[in-house]
C-alpha cells in the first residue's frame, strides 16, 4: 500500500459485521438514553469515509452522519473546527437537538441545516480532520479509514467527474492535507483502523474491513 512517509501501513485487514464493531466499543460510547455516542471517521480524501460512515449508521436504527465537508462548505478546507464544536458537538453533549447552519450557508443562499435529531443514538462525523486534537473532548471513537493514497487519488477523480477542474481542486486540497495530518497523526489516537480498499471479500451493505491489530 502507498502512503505518506509519516503514516504507518496497518493490516492485516479483516471483514466483521458493522454491529460487532459498535459491540466493540461498548466501553466507549455513552449509556443509551444519556447522549448520542460520537464516533469520528477520519481519513485522507478519497480513502472510503463516507462509505465506511454509512455503514455504521446503517447498523444503528436512527443513527445521524455530519459530514465535515458540509461545514467546511465555501469556507476553508480545514479550518472549521470551531463550526463542528459549537455547531454541533457542544449542543450533541448536552442532549439537545441540532439544526445548524454554518455560515457560508446563510451568506451564499444554501438551503437546509446540519442536523442531528433529538434522541439520535449516535453521531457518526465524517471527514478529513473529523478526528483532529482539538475535538478528542468531544469526541468518543476514532476511526482512521487507510487506503492505498493512487487508489484514494482514482476513485476522487471518479466522484468529481476527472475534470481538470476536479484535478486542480485535488491539487489544491492536496496541499493542505499532506501538512495537515503530518501534524495531526489522528491515526495514533485511533480505536479501529479501517480500510476502504481492502482486496478482502465482504458484504458493503453490513461488513466493514478493519485492521486485526487495532
Amino acid at each position: 500500500m502507498l502512503l505518506p512517509p509519516e503514516e504507518p501501513a496497518f493490516g492485516p485487514w479483516t471483514a466483521m459485521p458493522a454491529t460487532s464493531l459498535l459491540e466493540s466499543w461498548r466501553a466507549k460510547l455513552p449509556a443509551p438514553g444519556l447522549r448520542p455516542g460520537v464516533v469520528a471517521v477520519d481519513g485522507r480524501g478519497g480513502s472510503g469515509k463516507s462509505t465506511f460512515a454509512a455503514a455504521l449508521a446503517r447498523a444503528v436504527p436512527g443513527a445521524a452522519v455530519v459530514h465535515t465537508d458540509d461545514l467546511a462548505w465555501h469556507h476553508a478546507f480545514f479550518d472549521w473546527a470551531n463550526l463542528l464544536r459549537d455547531g454541533v458537538l457542544v449542543p450533541v453533549h448536552a442532549g439537545q437537538a441540532v439544526q445548524y447552519r454554518p455560515p457560508a450557508w446563510d451568506a451564499r443562499g444554501r438551503e437546509g441545516a446540519v442536523v442531528v435529531p433529538a434522541g439520535c443514538p449516535l453521531l457518526v462525523v465524517e471527514g478529513s480532520g473529523a478526528a483532529r486534537r482539538e475535538l478528542m473532548p468531544w469526541t468518543d471513537v476514532v476511526v482512521w479509514v487507510q487506503t492505498d493514497t493512487g487508489q484514494a487519488k482514482a476513485r476522487a477523480m471518479v466522484r468529481d467527474g476527472g475534470t481538470p477542474e476536479a484535478l486542480t481542486f485535488w491539487d489544491e486540497w492536496m496541499a493542505e492535507e499532506f501538512p495537515f495530518f503530518a501534524r495531526e497523526r489522528p491515526w495514533e489516537r485511533a480505536d479501529t483502523v479501517a480500510t476502504g480498499a481492502p482486496g478482502v471479500a465482504h458484504d458493503p451493505a453490513e461488513q466493514v474491513v478493519v485492521s486485526a491489530g487495532r
